[in-house]
């Protein structure tokens, strides 16, 4: 949740006027705070809709990528009544948004930003980001199970209704009941779906990577910020694949 301030500096802060003449736009009754006229030296946040003039103002917000080791068990949710969901169990601020959402069951690499455009860029399909996991199934693994996961697996898209077939991916076996799979889409519940189709049952699924975001060392419930460095690499990456697959 973003800090409340007196709302003269909200409107300085977006741009609109300076401070002072915020007081006199708030005195003559030309500011609303969410649809009811503004008093002078109310304070707000992020969360309210300030109008000055009949035009909405926002504040221009320092960019934030961050880096969640979400744990088993909390839901990738926006809906804030929602007991389970990460925002009401960590302390992520009120402006992010997560991007490509993990299951309920799954843990690990979470990315969060409040930059919409990036969110758009990394989550559209057509872009084919690559995302990591590690997963543990219910049995030994074959190698005609990792083959078949390789080439492409027929499954049902839940959110549209029809069947599909996933691309080939990348598949690695780990150790016997352990293997590594880098996918460029994003299906709900994909990984699970692709093992249910040859009989296995994923008992963990931990996303490790996406694209050049590694999650490392980062404890479950910890929050880092994205490097300047990954930060460069990301978007290097972004405007590489989008050349390639457009």
């Amino acid at each position: 949740m973003s800090e409340k301030i007196r709302l003269n500096k909200f409107i300085s802060e977006s741009g609109y006027c300076s401070r002072r003449k915020a007081d006199e736009l708030i005195a003559a009754g030309k500011v609303s705070v969410n649809g009811n006229k503004a008093d002078m030296g109310m304070r707000v946040d992020d969360d309210d809709e300030i109008v000055v003039n009949g035009k909405s103002v926002r504040r221009e917000l320092p960019f934030k990528l961050l880096v969640f080791n979400k744990p088993k068990g909390y839901a990738c949710t926006m809906h804030r009544g929602d007991k389970s969901g990460i925002f009401n169990n960590f302390n992520l601020d009120k402006d992010l948004k997560y991007i490509g959402r993990l299951d309920k069951d799954s843990e690990g690499l979470l990315l969060l930003t409040n930059d919409g455009n990036l969110c758009n860029e990394i989550s559209k399909a057509r872009n084919q980001h690559e995302k990591e996991y590690v997963v543990t199934v219910d049995k030994a693994l074959t190698d005609e199970f990792i083959k078949g996961m390789a080439g492409g697996v027929k499954i049902y898209d839940s959110n549209k209704d029809v069947w599909v077939v996933t691309k080939p991916c990348k598949v690695k076996k780990l150790n016997d009941r352990l293997f590594s799979i880098i996918l460029t889409q994003g299906y709900n519940r994909q990984i699970r779906k692709m093992c249910e189709t040859f009989g296995y049952k994923v008992d963990k699924l931990r996303r490790i990577r996406v694209i050049n975001i590694e999650i490392g060392d980062l404890k479950p419930g910890k929050i880092r910020s994205v490097t300047d460095e990954e930060l460069i690499e990301l978007k290097r990456r972004i405007m590489q694949d989008k050349k390639e697959f457009h």
